[in-house]
């Protein structure tokens, strides 16, 4: 085993001790306008890592993203380390289980309840008593249910409370572009949380649309790239427009403020199936030969509020 920091986490990482003093803690406020770019068509939440997620009309961000995205993951029993579809040859099946929380999440509210459906359609929560041994079986492998530490939530009764920094792996297929091929790193997971880099994936549909010309029997869906939030752009002849905003704040309607850190080097992750989608290698081969393996760019939150499907995007 090689460990090594992901694309992921050499694209930006997170500061907690910064976002401790993010305004997006106080009180709401309206934020003058910027240029427009964009809308918001889609939001995602995917309140356990690595499962399939749900999509939103709405919901609250803080400096840890939309409230309850990936609050929860499953801990190996075996060598302690998080459940991770970035190795699908020890977690092959982690897209066939889908997660969504039982109830709005709210800042400084207790993190609510995660129905997880299983394979066979079965429905497992987060306050059954037997929800590991149930995941469990379901995966064939030994493991535990936990809430990463909150900042913005308390964690609920129910899971074990996950308080350090977490390791998890990532396979590299052999492909050209890639950092390693064919092998098995480690990487770290930013402290008391769940997420691989950043709280916020942004994707834009220009880059999809981009994607889809250059490899046109591809499925280049959103669901493949798993982002927070996908924007519209304004120019529909713009390629990889979200590229250009590297380096920029974006205003999401009239209280949300996004520091756009980097772009957001793709995995095998996309090249998998899930539900009707088929297993297509192509999909990172092609991301790989025309934007040096980015879909989507990486952000933090300078200035939390809510965000709705439909809201104005500006750029500073």
């Amino acid at each position: 085993m090689r460990l090594a920091l992901s694309q992921h986490q050499r694209a930006t990482a997170f500061d907690a001790e910064a976002a401790e003093a993010l305004p997006g803690r106080s009180k709401a406020m309206t934020l003058p306008a910027r240029d427009p770019v964009g809308s918001v068509v889609t939001l995602w939440r995917y309140p356990v890592k690595s499962m399939l997620g749900e999509e939103l009309n709405a919901s609250n961000v803080t400096e840890r993203g939309l409230l309850g995205d990936r609050a929860y993951a499953l801990v190996d029993s075996a060598d302690g380390k998080i459940a991770s579809a970035k190795n699908p040859r020890k977690w092959p099946r982690m897209f066939t289980f889908r997660a969504a929380l039982a109830a709005d999440a709210a800042p400084g509210e207790s993190l609510p309840a995660v129905r997880i459906t299983l394979p066979n359609g079965d429905l497992v929560t987060s306050e059954q008593a037997d929800h590991d041994e149930r995941l469990s079986d379901a995966l064939d492998r030994a493991v535990t249910l936990q809430a990463a530490g909150r900042g913005d939530q308390q964690p609920g009764p129910a899971p074990s409370h996950r308080p350090r920094a977490g390791t998890a792996e990532e396979y590299w297929p052999d492909m050209e572009g890639l950092d390693f091929r064919d092998t098995v790193t480690d990487f770290d997971l930013p402290q008391d949380t769940f997420f691989d880099c950043a709280t916020i994936h942004l994707l834009t549909t220009a880059t999809l649309d981009r994607l889809r010309e250059s490899y046109p029997h591809g499925r280049f869906e959103v669901r493949r790239f798993r982002p927070n939030i996908v924007v519209e752009t304004s120019d529909p002849a713009s390629r990889f427009a979200e590229d250009a905003w590297i380096g920029h704040t974006i205003q999401i309607g009239d209280q949300l403020r996004l520091s756009i850190t980097g772009p957001c080097p793709r995995c095998v992750m996309t090249t998998l199936a899930q539900a009707d989608l088929p297993k297509d290698s192509g999909i990172l081969r092609t991301a790989a030969q025309h934007n040096r393996v980015n879909v989507g760019v990486y952000a933090t939150v300078t200035h939390g509020g809510k965000i709705r499907r439909g809201d104005p995007i500006g750029l500073d």
